[in-house]
C-alpha cells in the first residue's frame, strides 16, 4: 500500500505564494506518476498538475504558468509552487498517486489553500 500526506496549504493574499508538499510511504516502487487535484466548495474534483518519474509535468489551463510541480525521488516527495495566487485558487489540495498500469492507487488527505482578496 502507499500513503501519501500533504502539508503547506494555508491562508495567502490574493498575488500571494504557497508551496504544498506530498510525502509518499509504503510501497513506493508501484507509484509512477503523481499529481496534484483540486476541489472547490460544491464543485467537483479537478485536475491541477502530473509529473512522472523522470520529471516531465502537464499542467491544467487555469494554473499554467503560474504553479511549478516537482518531485524528489530520493526524498519520495512532490511538491506543488504556487505563485500570483488568485481567490479562485481556494480548494482542498489533494495528491495522488498512479500505478505503471495508470490506477489511481492513493489519494493524500487534503490540505486547505485559502486565497483571499
Amino acid at each position: 500500500q502507499v500513503q501519501l500526506v500533504e502539508s503547506g496549504g494555508g491562508l495567502v493574499q490574493d498575488g500571494g505564494s504557497l508551496r504544498l508538499s506530498c510525502a509518499a510511504s509504503g510501497s513506493i516502487s508501484s507509484i509512477n506518476v503523481m499529481g496534484w487535484y483540486r476541489q472547490a466548495p460544491g464543485k467537483q474534483r479537478d485536475f491541477v498538475a502530473l509529473i512522472t518519474p523522470d520529471g516531465i509535468a502537464n499542467y491544467a489551463e487555469p494554473v499554467r504558468g503560474r504553479f511549478t510541480i516537482s518531485r524528489d525521488n530520493a526524498k519520495n516527495t512532490m511538491y506543488l509552487q504556487m505563485n500570483t495566487l488568485r481567490p479562485d485558487d481556494t480548494a482542498v489540495y489533494y495528491c495522488n498517486a498512479k500505478s505503471y498500469y495508470g490506477t489511481t492507487i492513493a489519494w493524500g488527505q487534503g490540505t486547505q489553500v485559502t486565497v483571499t482578496q
